[in-house]
């Protein structure tokens, strides 16, 4: 089992979750339960599949969790380009989201490939 808290991957996700929550609140109220909703879960994702994977004592089932989360690492662009498209996000903030998400992307990458050894 690996120490969730020693994660340095772990705590960027935690962050990013205030992010999105301080992005998606400056959308409209009619955005609350759809864009919104999916960004802040897809954020949240991330952070939970860490911790669900780290909880695992194999090294297979955690790199099958960090896989979850760095497709919710995708969604989140996903779901950046679509608030920056339909104008809900200012391109400052998009850049911000877009920085956070690639840098924990990566370091999930990397995550994986240790555990490989």
């Amino acid at each position: 089992m690996h120490k969730l808290k020693d994660l340095k991957v772990y705590h960027k996700a935690l962050d990013l979750t205030k992010t999105v929550r301080k992005t998606t609140r400056a959308f409209p109220k009619d955005e609350i339960f759809v864009l919104s909703s999916q960004f802040r879960r897809a954020a949240d994702s991330i952070a939970l599949n860490i911790a669900e994977g780290a909880g695992n004592a194999s090294k297979i089932e955690f790199r099958r969790f960090l896989g979850y989360s760095i497709r919710s690492g995708f969604e989140c662009i996903g779901c950046s380009d679509i608030a920056l498209a339909n104008e809900l996000m200012d391109p400052g903030a998009y850049d911000q989201v877009l920085a956070e998400v690639n840098e924990i992307i990566a370091m999930l990458y990397g995550l994986q490939k240790s555990l490989n050894r």
